[in-house]
C-alpha cells in the first residue's frame, strides 16, 4: 500500500488555449508519459523559477508549445501525485492559460506524450482530474473567460 504524504506540493500548469475561426475557443490536453491520463502541462515550481514561467516552461517540455502565458492563474485544483518510491503527494496546481501561436518541431518529451484540442466542454468531460475538469467546466459556460 502507498504511503500518503500530509505536505502540500505546489505546482504550475499551463492552460494552452486557442482561437478556431467559425468554433471559438480550443483547450489543448496532453496524456500522462506512465498512464496516459489526459491532463494539462504542469510540473513542480523550480527555485527562482516564478510560477508564470514555470507553466510555460512546462508547455514547452511537454507539448513544444510557445505563446504567452497569464501573470496571475484563473484558477487551481489539488490532486495525488504518485511519486517514484510510491508514496503519494497531494499537490496543489496553480492553472495559468497559455496563448499558444505556435509549435516547436522538437520538444523535450517529444513523442512520450499524446497531444489533443478539444472544444472546453468536451475537455471538461475527458480530463482525469476532477479538479481540472471543474475549471474546465467553467470556461466551457463561460464563468472563466480566457484571454
Amino acid at each position: 500500500m502507498a504511503r500518503k504524504s500530509n505536505m502540500t506540493r505546489m505546482q504550475a500548469a499551463a492552460l494552452p488555449w486557442r482561437r478556431v475561426a467559425g468554433a471559438g475557443i480550443e483547450v489543448m490536453l496532453v496524456t500522462s508519459r506512465e498512464t496516459m491520463r489526459l491532463i494539462i502541462p504542469k510540473g513542480w515550481i523550480g527555485k527562482g523559477l516564478p510560477p508564470p514561467a514555470a507553466a510555460a516552461r512546462e508547455a514547452f517540455e511537454e507539448a513544444g508549445l510557445h505563446g504567452v502565458v497569464a501573470t496571475a492563474p484563473f484558477g487551481s485544483y489539488t490532486y495525488l501525485k504518485r511519486l517514484e518510491d510510491g508514496s503519494d503527494v497531494r499537490c496543489l496546481v496553480d492553472v495559468f492559460a497559455f496563448a499558444v501561436t505556435g509549435q516547436y518541431e522538437i520538444w523535450p518529451e517529444k513523442g512520450q506524450r499524446m497531444l489533443h484540442w478539444f472544444p472546453p466542454s468536451l475537455a471538461a468531460e475527458l480530463a482525469d482530474d476532477e479538479g481540472l475538469g471543474l475549471l474546465l467546466g467553467a470556461i466551457a459556460r463561460g464563468e472563466i473567460v480566457l484571454e
